[in-house]
């Protein structure tokens, strides 16, 4: 695939291999570019996924209690620091630390993805829970196939990876909460 000359190009070729990791293709990475550009361009993508979590249920007129969104702002840039270091350890553990780029770069994507699909999940209101299942296997699914196809870990490291993640995103939930009290209802 041709490199993206745009950031609305990378977006673009990002989100179809977003979908590519969904159905297990092989060529999933063939979408991400793995470039210092596409780097910045993927932290980028983050930064707008944050934003999105914080106030996108604002911009669709969904009151929020106050400081709610900078609360979830500040939470979302704790446990994206948490799995990058999380990973970063595993990955050099594993001796595969040419594998973080890649495995952060694409991890990046689907995080704005995501943050899309649940900003969209509270136009449906309840029903959005059903969205809501569908997230929760779509990340599960880019994840394992992050760890396939585009880090190449072995089935026992992409384990040893997901726990490394879920131990350091439960302790970083634990800091912040600490920190900042309970989530603003």
């Amino acid at each position: 695939m041709a490199k993206p000359t745009t950031f609305l190009d990378e977006m673009t070729a990002a989100m179809r291999g977003c979908a590519a990791l969904v159905m297990g293709r092989r060529e999933a990475s063939s979408f991400f570019d793995f470039s210092q550009r596409g780097l910045v361009g993927s932290l980028i993508a983050t930064t707008i996924a944050m934003a999105l979590a914080g106030f996108g249920p604002l911009l669709l007129g969904v009151p929020l209690p106050s400081g709610a969104a900078t609360q979830s702002i500040i939470v979302n840039f704790v446990l994206f620091v948490t799995q990058a270091v999380t990973a970063m350890i595993a990955l050099r553990q594993m001796g595969r630390q040419d594998g973080f780029i890649p495995y952060f770069v694409a991890s990046n994507w689907v995080t704005l993805a995501s943050a899309l699909m649940l900003l969209v999940s509270t136009l449906f209101g309840p029903l959005g829970m059903i969205l809501l299942l569908f997230i929760a296997v779509f990340a599960i699914l880019t994840f394992i196939n992050i760890g396939r196809f585009i880090v190449t870990l072995k089935p026992v490291q992409i384990a040893l990876l997901f726990l490394s993640q879920a131990v350091g995103v439960f302790l970083a939930i634990g800091l912040v909460t600490l920190a900042l009290g309970p989530p603003v209802a």
